[in-house]
């Protein structure tokens, strides 16, 4: 992958990530209404402060991200959000998909530009 296109993918995911990461904790992006199942999922989650640990890593990894340190170690992490993301979307609330869907995109395009640093892992 070119070295620009992936530094602006990069980079791009970091500031998506941060945004929805301090937005767990400043609630400054509006809630859009859910099903009642998808309401009681993430109310749950809240409720037990998964969420506050989901932000904390979502900030974490951006500005791993954007600094290009430990990128492709949070990278990895990342992806179990993102799958997460997609999944709760796919099933329980699929009119807001489409966020869940950039991320994941930006998320493998990211994960693909670092399998250099994986071949390591999977020999």
């Amino acid at each position: 992958m070119n070295s620009k296109v992936f530094m602006v993918l990069r980079i791009l995911l970091g500031i998506f990530v941060i945004v929805f990461g301090v937005n767990k904790f400043a609630d400054f992006l509006p809630m859009p209404e859910m099903s009642a199942e998808a309401g009681a999922y993430f109310g749950a989650l809240t409720s037990t402060k998964t969420m506050v640990l989901v932000g904390i890593i979502e900030i974490v990894a951006g500005l791993a991200l954007i600094l290009n340190k430990f990128g492709a170690l949070l990278a990895l992490i990342l992806m179990s959000i993102s799958v997460n993301a997609f999944l709760f979307h796919a099933v329980l609330d699929p009119g807001g998909i489409g966020g869940s869907v950039v991320l994941l995109i930006l998320n493998i395009a990211v994960l693909y530009g670092y399998k250099d640093k994986y071949k390591a892992l999977l020999n």
